[in-house]
């Protein structure tokens, strides 16, 4: 068992998902190719180009001005000061909002209204959207910020004495 792992890097248990989860993919593939190839196909080189040419770029600019913005916070213990990374305080607003903007992307019809049959079709309100992602987003902030504040006080505390 352990020639495996030397070999293969892992154990074959990893090796067993990695190819089941590649034998789903490509059923998933042929299934979604089986209707409109050419349409499926523009469509996944479309959210490609999208996604390099519009998305990235904005993303990195505003995670780069976001990590210039929070620098490295000193936490202060006494007359000690632990320094926080600014990559861990980055992270804490990073994970919220894209969660907030994983959920638009994934309901950003309904948020956004753009569906015009809703109500009529299912029964249930359309105009509620909007609010829940905002408040959403703002509980996934809330819950991320107290996470930082309780990061921030254990690297405090555990400030080596002078």
């Amino acid at each position: 068992m352990s020639g495996f792992r030397d070999r293969y890097g892992a154990s074959p248990l990893h090796l067993l998902l990695v190819l089941t989860s590649f034998a789903v993919a490509l059923y998933a593939g042929l299934r979604l190719l089986r209707g409109d190839t050419l349409g499926v196909l523009i469509w996944f080189v479309g959210a490609a180009l999208v996604h390099d040419l519009l998305f990235l770029p904005v993303y990195s600019l505003t995670d780069r001005v976001v990590q210039r913005w929070c620098g490295p916070p000193a936490v202060r213990s006494g007359h000690d000061a632990t320094p926080v990374p600014a990559v861990a305080t980055v992270n804490h607003l990073r994970v919220p909002f894209f969660l907030s903007g994983l959920l638009l992307l994934v309901w950003w019809p309904l948020i956004l209204r753009q569906v015009p049959h809703y109500t009529a079709t299912t029964g249930l309100p359309a105009d509620v959207f909007l609010g829940r992602w905002l408040l959403i987003t703002a509980s996934l902030l809330a819950v991320s910020a107290v996470c930082l504040l309780v990061r921030m006080r254990r690297a405090g505390r555990a400030a080596p004495p002078r």
